[in-house]
């Protein structure tokens, strides 16, 4: 494997800032993988991925979510 030019790492280096300063905005990024299965970027440390019926299921789900959340959610400090 040959060694990367130096134009080369300077354009890697360019698009690795543009990518962390996309994940620190708080902004998801959505991603479909080989299999199918679509993941979610930006949520925290990994990202999550489920494929096209487990998606269904959630955002079929997602009042009951929503009313779930509120009510486990800890008192304000």
């Amino acid at each position: 494997m040959a060694e990367p030019t130096y134009e080369e790492l300077k354009a890697r280096l360019a698009d690795l800032e543009k990518e962390g300063r996309r994940r620190r905005t708080g902004e998801l990024e959505f991603k479909v993988g080989e299999k199918g299965g679509v993941s979610v970027y930006g949520l925290g440390r990994f990202p999550v991925t489920l494929y096209y019926e487990q998606w269904i299921r959630l955002l079929d789900t997602s009042q009951t979510c929503g009313h779930f959340s509120k009510r486990t959610r800890p008192p304000a400090s």
